[in-house]
């Protein structure tokens, strides 16, 4: 019997468990706002719900992968209940690595208490002051060595409280002035693209997940980074991780059918499917997994599961501790 659909790190529909409708057993889900009750006396316990029933229902035999896109800033799903919060540029040009570790922190305790053990963030592009690229002030610094800087603090931070990070969009999205969600960005110039890459190396190592972008380079030819081989497990810095491309569902890599955007992934050394939009979406791209041969899938498998292995269950959810680290937060994204 096929594993496959384990592969998928899936987004669903659905604000409680009973809800979900997922025709297989992923190995992650990620929650978008669409999954969060906005009320902030409410959302967070039916939150924290949602994803005990979910790990009940599909994490028997080893714990689900449950993740968010909770960076501060622009990229804050949280936000309904916490307001604004400062994104990472900001901390880095106003704070330094301590105020970046310290938000890290801030995150990682709140998301640990609402069962997350997964953050995708921190961003390690470099900022270059192109708004519509999608990234903006989600990166902290033109400079590769800060880049890496804030985000290393960032990550410190985040995984002291026990949720683990993901360095994203490798190589780099910087000097790209597409939005991947939209189409497919391209970078021309082998030196930008080793230069945005290097920001990566001092915070990547075999443990540490790693998503990769729907990016055009003059390596990856005609595919996306994210579907190249020479881009993911031979990339040619060396540079080691758990990779998972960027949502497959995003224009950057919609030219491809959904059997070859699987078969690529997998061929290129990706552990994960990360589908995140639509149930068209995520089924078909379970049904282009489960029809991929075994022992195409089999390493990618044997990641996932390891690293599952190793989640910790999440503490019981407390009301009053939860409003105690709100109030905290609010109080920093005041002062910051």
């Amino acid at each position: 019997m096929s594993h496959a659909h384990q592969l998928l790190w899936t987004g669903f529909r659905g604000l409680d468990a009973a809800e979900v409708d997922l025709p297989f057993e992923p190995g992650g889900i990620i929650l978008f706002a669409r999954n969060l009750d906005s009320d902030p006396e409410a959302g967070p316990a039916r939150c924290r719900g949602l994803i005990d029933g979910l790990q009940g229902r599909f994490g028997g035999e080893l714990p689900l992968a449950v993740a968010l896109d909770q960076e501060g800033g622009a990229v804050s799903r949280l936000r309904p209940w916490t307001g604004p919060t400062p994104p990472l540029r900001r901390l880095w040009t106003r704070g330094g690595a301590r105020a970046c570790s310290a938000w890290g922190a801030l995150w990682g305790e709140g998301l640990r208490m609402l069962g997350f053990n997964v953050d995708f963030a921190p961003v390690l592009d470099l900022w270059d002051g192109h708004p519509e690229a999608g990234i903006g002030d989600r990166a902290a610094s033109e400079a590769p060595i800060e880049a890496a800087a804030a985000a290393g603090a960032f990550l410190h931070g985040l995984e002291s409280a026990g949720v683990r990070g993901c360095l994203k969009h490798f190589p780099g999205l910087g000097g790209t002035t597409l939005d991947s969600h939209q189409g497919l960005p391209a970078l021309a110039d082998p030196a930008k693209v080793d230069r945005n890459a290097r920001a990566f190396l001092p915070l990547a190592h075999a443990d540490r997940l790693v998503m990769v972008a729907h990016l055009r380079t003059p390596a990856s030819g005609p595919l996306p980074a994210s579907l190249h081989r020479g881009s993911v497990r031979d990339n040619p810095w060396g540079l080691r991780g758990r990779f998972l491309p960027d949502d497959l569902e995003m224009g950057g890599c919609a030219d491809w059918s959904w059997e070859d955007r699987v078969r690529l992934s997998l061929e290129a050394g990706h552990q994960w499917l990360l589908v995140c939009q639509t149930p068209a979406g995520w089924t078909a791209c379970a049904e282009a997994a489960g029809g991929l041969p075994t022992a195409l899938c089999a390493q990618a498998l044997e990641g996932t599961r390891s690293m599952r292995r190793h989640l910790p269950p999440a503490p019981p959810f407390d009301p009053q501790a939860w409003q105690a680290w709100l109030t905290r937060l609010q109080s920093a994204a005041k002062e910051d």
